[in-house]
């Protein structure tokens, strides 16, 4: 009986302890955040015909008309 439940207890814990596809869904999902702020900011400064810092300026000064 002793034999039985530690085989048990090894079959279940098996597929917990493999962590590699996990790993791999974390990279791609890094992946993924990357291309769309990447997208963001591009589609921000393809409009303007100011600097980066009138960019940046703009994006402060509604982010604090938001906040109040």
């Amino acid at each position: 009986m002793k034999k039985y439940m530690q085989s048990l207890v090894v079959n279940f814990m098996a597929p917990v302890k493999n962590e590699k596809g996990a790993q791999s869904l974390e990279w791609l999902g890094l992946a993924a955040l990357l291309i769309l702020v990447l997208g963001i900011i591009s589609t921000a400064v393809s409009g303007q015909s100011g600097s980066i810092s009138d960019l940046i300026g703009n994006i402060i000064q509604k982010i604090s008309g938001m906040v109040g």
